[in-house]
């Protein structure tokens, strides 16, 4: 059974990376599609693949960074779809690396731009909808330096913290008109950005390069567990789970039927003991 087969799901950075491997999880179990990315050449891949595999998938060009091409996007997808009933976004770069002191003002600032500015433009321009409707989710990818320090990565580090206590404090924005909105960790997978940290060198620290070097090797993390991940936060499932970070690796499935501790699985991750 295909038990999205009635939902719109929007992902950005939906070209590549973690952010395609969704939107085909997402697609095999029924979802209809926006995919939103910058490059025209890896949407037309991505369409391609969800619709040879019998999906339906609809294009959106667009960067995350402009909020007037976001607002267009999302505009397009509920006309062409009647409206967005999950939003996760993955767009996201890796941005310098590096010591900070070596690091180019604009680099770092590109960086935030990206990851946590263009999250926001998404937020706004599908929140009105959802609220209306009083129905929602938004998953948000956070990751590493998220939730614990990560030297040479400051950019990324501050970006990715920084959207999960933006999550959390729209969690509470949004609880009494029925959306829900969490950051998912998906943990190590072979993408772009693992060659990035590759390319560093010692840039990079010595600790990053090992682990890059063991996810090219492995592939890190399968799709399959990502998705199954994902799937639950976008599903009724979770209608009582909102403004929480939840890693891949967390034994996550105890969260559909236990009442959460309200510090677990937040920024200060405060574990049971």
């Amino acid at each position: 059974m295909q038990a999205f087969h009635d939902k719109n799901v929007l992902i950005t950075g939906a070209g590549r990376g973690i952010g395609k491997r969704l939107a085909i999880g997402f697609a095999a179990q029924g979802a209809k599609l926006g995919l939103l990315a910058r490059s025209k050449a890896e949407l037309d891949l991505a369409q391609l693949e969800i619709e040879h595999a019998g999906g339906i998938a609809l294009r959106l060009r667009a960067d995350v960074r402009d909020p007037e091409q976001i607002h267009t996007a999302v505009d397009r997808m509920i006309v062409h779809y009647g409206a967005i009933d999950v939003v996760i976004c993955a767009a996201g770069i890796q941005g310098p690396v590096g010591p900070l002191i070596d690091t180019p003002a604009s680099a770092w600032l590109d960086t935030i731009q990206t990851n946590l500015i263009g999250v926001m433009h998404v937020c706004r321009a599908v929140l009105p909808e959802m609220i209306a409707r009083r129905a929602g989710k938004i998953i948000v990818m956070s990751g590493g330096g998220a939730a614990k320090a990560r030297p040479y990565f400051t950019a990324y580090s501050a970006s990715k913290a920084g959207l999960v206590r933006m999550v959390e404090s729209l969690a509470e924005e949004t609880r009494e008109h029925n959306v829900q909105i969490n950051c998912m960790s998906p943990g190590g997978a072979y993408t772009s950005m693992t060659d990035e940290i590759l390319h560093a060198g010692e840039k990079a620290g010595w600790k990053e390069i090992e682990e890059a070097e063991k996810v090219r090797m492995t592939g890190g993390v399968a799709a399959e567990k990502q998705i199954e991940l994902a799937l639950f936060l976008a599903s009724q499932r979770a209608n009582h789970i909102s403004g929480k970070m939840v890693h891949v690796r967390d034994d996550w499935k105890k969260l559909e039927r236990e009442n959460v501790h309200a510090e677990l699985y937040t920024l200060r991750r405060v574990q049971k003991v």
